[in-house]
């Protein structure tokens, strides 16, 4: 992927979909559209969106709003851990600053008022990034690679499922009725047949997409019933990471409009095929905009294969952050369509990393064990964070495989807690991503695992209930 040239954003232009340059823009933007209310929004730890929806008016004489600290210290049922060694929660709950990013405002064009979003940066009270705030570690990471030259390119795909709507949690999920009456029973590959049965449903995904200006690449149906995949057109990994938290606000809503549950847990169904977010990457020279992972001849470069190498090394310490709950890990087990051990491989969709076949200035590496319940901020982070340590410490990849390696005995950690745990571990991934960070994702983690432990599953009253 080479680097995309953007062209800045036209306020003016009434077709404009997404994006100003600065509040007076902005104010032009939301009165051409008669935009009554606007929702100031940035995501927490599980990729959700947090924040405050007010009038027009009030946000344009004063776009700078406030948001408590312990929205990122909470876990995805709403707990706090207990302090620790090496945790410490702010007994103040003192407010963060949201600092609106103008270059994303559009629309939200499921809301029945004419309503804008905007997504912000979080910044403590005297102007220095908050170390918790997903967004600000991303351009944490890249900032280490501007120090460098370098410039990241991401494209994200995006896995889902369609579902009947259920509201008992104690059912499990069942596949949706389709166009045809008949509820979806399986799941085929590129079948533009499982796609047309939601074609309703698809077009308003594809005019809301639009009306914000998300750029979707494709869509297909994948293995599962129902099951399908987004790919995004690459580019900015931070823009990137707006734009699938954009997108996936999009297609619940979309979904429930039309009946259905939109679903990005990794594994929502037994014995179906889980839900990834293949992230694509490469690096370019930031003053050039070539792909540094090729030579001039077009062959591979020692910094494709180190960029290798250090996904290889340090993707299982950082795996809570592609694979962040108890059921990601559902969806990595052997002979499944996911990968088990990081192996990678030209062409190769059972190895870990895979890289497509290109043309050199495309030359990519495709990251296939992040799920697609990651925070797509932390997931791109991550990614990108391995990638840099194995260029900058010259870690080598091995050799490529022709070989189905996903059928091998399982490599990665098998659960969250083991997950977490190599994480605290790592002090390179410590050093990059920062203690505090690191500190608070652990603790946030353990105590999902631990409310988790507290639910007793249909498994153990079947097996268990008579037979011990």
């Amino acid at each position: 992927m080479s680097k995309t040239e953007k062209k800045p954003p036209d306020a003016s232009n009434p077709d404009a979909r997404r994006g100003v340059k600065d509040l007076q823009e902005a104010r032009h933007w939301l009165q051409a559209r008669g935009i009554e209310d606007i929702e100031v929004i940035t995501a927490d730890l599980a990729g959700m969106a947090k924040g405050k929806m007010l009038p027009t008016s009030k946000f344009l004489q004063n776009p700078h709003l406030a948001l408590p600290g312990s929205l990122f210290q909470q876990t995805i049922s709403g707990d706090y851990p207990e302090e620790s060694a090496t945790f410490e929660y702010d007994p103040a709950d003192g407010d963060l600053r949201l600092e609106p990013d103008f270059s994303t405002l559009s629309e939200v064009p499921w809301e029945t008022d004419p309503t804008a979003q905007i997504i912000c940066d979080v910044k403590q009270l005297d102007g220095t990034p908050s170390e918790l705030v997903p967004r600000n570690l991303l351009r944490r990471i890249l900032a280490h690679y501007k120090d460098r030259g370098w410039q990241p390119v991401v494209a994200p795909e995006i896995e889902f499922y369609l579902v009947r709507q259920n509201p008992d949690p104690d059912y499990p999920l069942e596949p949706p009725i389709g166009r045809s009456g008949r509820q979806i029973i399986g799941g085929q590959s590129y079948s533009i047949s499982g796609i047309n049965e939601f074609d309703e449903m698809i077009d308003d995904l594809y005019d809301y997409s639009e009306r914000q200006g998300l750029e979707i690449d494709t869509l297909i149906h994948e293995e599962g019933a129902a099951q399908l995949e987004i790919n995004m057109r690459h580019g900015d990994p931070l823009e990137l990471a707006d734009q699938v938290l954009a997108f996936k606000r999009t297609i619940r809503e979309v979904a429930m409009a039309h009946g259905m549950y939109a679903t990005f847990m990794a594994k929502p169904i037994q014995n179906q095929p889980g839900s990834a977010m293949h992230i694509h990457q490469s690096v370019v020279d930031a003053d050039t905009g070539s792909n540094v992972f090729v030579d001039e001849t077009g062959h591979d470069t020692q910094l494709f294969r180190t960029f290798i190498g250090g996904l290889q090394l340090y993707m299982p310490a950082a795996i809570s952050m592609v694979a962040p709950y108890v059921n990601s890990y559902r969806r990595l087990i052997q002979s499944a369509s996911a990968p088990v051990n990081m192996a990678w491989g030209v062409d190769n969709r059972t190895a870990g990393l895979r890289v497509p076949v290109s043309e050199p200035a495309a030359r990519r590496v495709e990251n296939r064990v992040p799920s697609s319940d990651a925070n797509p901020y932390l997931a791109i982070a991550a990614s990108l964070a391995c990638g840099y340590l194995g260029m900058t410490e010259q870690i080598m990849a091995n050799s490529p495989t022709e070989e189905t390696v996903n059928e091998d005995d399982i490599s990665l950690p098998r659960g969250l807690l083991e997950a977490v745990n190599g994480l605290e571990a790592c002090e390179p991934l410590e050093g990059i991503l920062g203690t505090r960070f690191v500190n608070t994702y652990a603790a946030i983690k353990r105590l999902e695992y631990e409310t988790f432990m507290q639910v007793i599953s249909p498994w153990e009253r079947e097996h268990l209930l008579l037979n011990v």
